[in-house]
């Protein structure tokens, strides 16, 4: 977007990891499509992996060439072979890169940065934008029934002197989402609440609504009512929450699943659903971290087989074990990928999840309930079978199946094992059952209205143009109040131009 002769730039602040760098890929896919140029700054993750690094961020610049990227200089991490606990550790390296980055921002002419836009975990940033006269805004990744929650939860705890999970499946009333048992809450908000990681964690929380507002990866007609919850007095009484802007979904796009692609760039299992009835097939995947015991994935692959359904299979390595590609005829029952290869097929810990529930024979998905997840699957019009593992999954599962419609939960998830006659009998009645139709149905009509939400005129398209326009107001705003205290350094100015930076 130009501001007078000058394109301005929009810079993104993911902070650690894959999972937080690819919602922002997409994120900065709107901004460019809106003619800002967008600046992604990276940092270098305090525990080298094979997905993280210099390899990870190779990776992810010669996918996205639109965008430019950034790798702040790095810093000395924090004892992380200390007993602290790792997400308070993760919060601190977050503060310690707030010089880098305020050099860096400091860099850009001040004509030409529109705004901060920071993950929900780079909250310390604030600081640097408040210091700088930036409009900063939170990119909340996961949903916004979610972000309810989490906003309501100070008021919940204050005065408590033991943590939730005394409370066990209780349930907990929110605005905005259904009654919510204690148990689904994120671990460390269980713990007393005067425990470091409890506070910490709800501070972290609380800032992420102390941004000039907060734009969140969902769309109005799947998540209205948690979207109208931050509108009610009653949701944080006595503080005004900031804009809240609904513009999603923000997913990958398939590749596509032609069949007269050239056959060494198809991957073997798409090649394999072409031969396979239309929604016919089971897909199982657990997302990039999700690990199961050995035991249970034994017990996965006997209610596939009782099922007799068809399946795509994901399998990674047994939780405990570093194996990327572990030898599945040891790790399955004896027998099975003889017994089940006219009908299934098994993968070593990877595939490609947009192309594949995209594909016209997947017929159902079982999933951990990571929001991006849940979102390729309703953006592709498949209904889900959730097995939540971690983080806000359990929170995400309540709410497919009973807000949205668009799930079944596999029972036993909560003890931390799943037995094959409750896999068997819940493939088959997603796949054979009415209930099963009833859902496809369901999936079809949120397909349709998450395409009709991001073209011209949809909600989420009208919301991102509502979120440019604040922020083009904001800049004005901060600018005469700069103008001000130029001028008049001993007065303070009220009114129209007082804001939080």
């Amino acid at each position: 977007m130009e501001n007078g002769s000058v394109k301005q730039t929009v810079v993104l602040y993911p902070g650690v990891g894959v999972g937080h760098v690819g919602p922002m890929t997409h994120l900065a896919e709107a901004f460019l499509r809106h003619g800002y140029d967008v600046t992604m700054v990276l940092i270098e993750p305090p525990i080298k992996s094979t997905a993280c690094g210099s390899v990870f961020v190779e990776h992810i610049t010669a996918a996205n060439s639109a965008i430019t990227f950034h790798v702040l200089p790095p810093i000395q991490p924090p004892d992380f072979v200390s007993s602290k606990h790792p997400l308070l550790l993760m919060l601190q390296f977050m503060r310690l890169y707030n010089d880098k980055l305020e050099s860096f921002l400091r860099s850009i002419p001040r004509e030409r940065l529109h705004s901060l836009v920071i993950d929900m975990f780079c909250t310390s940033a604030i600081d640097v934008a408040r210091k700088l006269r930036v409009p900063v805004y939170t990119f909340f990744a996961s949903g916004a029934g979610v972000l309810a929650i989490y906003t309501q939860l100070p008021a919940l705890l204050a005065g408590r002197r033991t943590g939730l999970k005394e409370l066990g499946d209780t349930a907990l009333e929110f605005l905005g989402v259904p009654p919510m048992p204690a148990s689904h809450l994120v671990r460390e908000l269980l713990e007393n609440p005067e425990d470091e990681p409890c506070r910490t964690v709800m501070r972290n929380w609380k800032r992420n609504t102390d941004t000039h507002g907060v734009l969140i990866n969902t769309f109005y007609s799947l998540e209205s009512r948690a979207l109208q919850a931050f509108r009610d007095p009653q949701c944080v009484p006595g503080k005004v929450l900031p804009p809240v802007y609904p513009i999603g979904p923000l997913v990958a796009k398939a590749a596509g699943t032609d069949m007269d692609r050239e056959a060494a760039e198809r991957p073997e299992c798409l090649a394999w659903l072409d031969a396979q009835p239309e929604r016919s097939v089971v897909f199982l995947c657990w997302g990039s971290k999700g690990q199961l015991s050995e035991e249970q994935i034994k017990e996965i692959a006997a209610g596939l087989e009782k099922s007799g359904q068809r399946f795509l299979w994901v399998v990674s390595a047994p939780a405990g074990t570093d194996d990327p590609k572990p030898e599945l005829g040891a790790l399955l029952p004896e027998g099975f990928l003889e017994r089940t290869k006219e009908h299934g097929l098994v993968l070593k810990s990877w595939a490609p999840q947009v192309d594949v529930l995209n594909h016209p024979a997947v017929g159902a998905f079982v999933t951990h309930c990571g929001w991006n997840s849940a979102l390729e699957a309703i953006a592709a019009g498949v209904p889900m079978l959730c097995w939540p593992l971690g983080a806000e999954q359990k929170m995400n599962k309540v709410l497919m199946t009973e807000e949205m419609g668009i799930g079944v939960e596999l029972q036993g998830y909560n003890t931390g094992f799943i037995e094959a006659e409750e896999i068997e009998a819940k493939v088959r009645l997603v796949l054979e059952s009415e209930e099963g139709r009833e859902l496809r149905t369901r999936v079809a009509e949120l397909k349709k209205e998450a395409e009709e939400a991001l073209e011209d005129g949809g909600s989420s398209q009208a919301s991102f143009l509502r979120f440019l326009s604040d922020v083009e107001n904001l800049i004005g705003q901060l600018e005469e109040r700069q103008t001000f205290k130029q001028r008049f350094p001993k007065w303070q100015m009220v009114g129209k131009a007082e804001c939080r930076v």
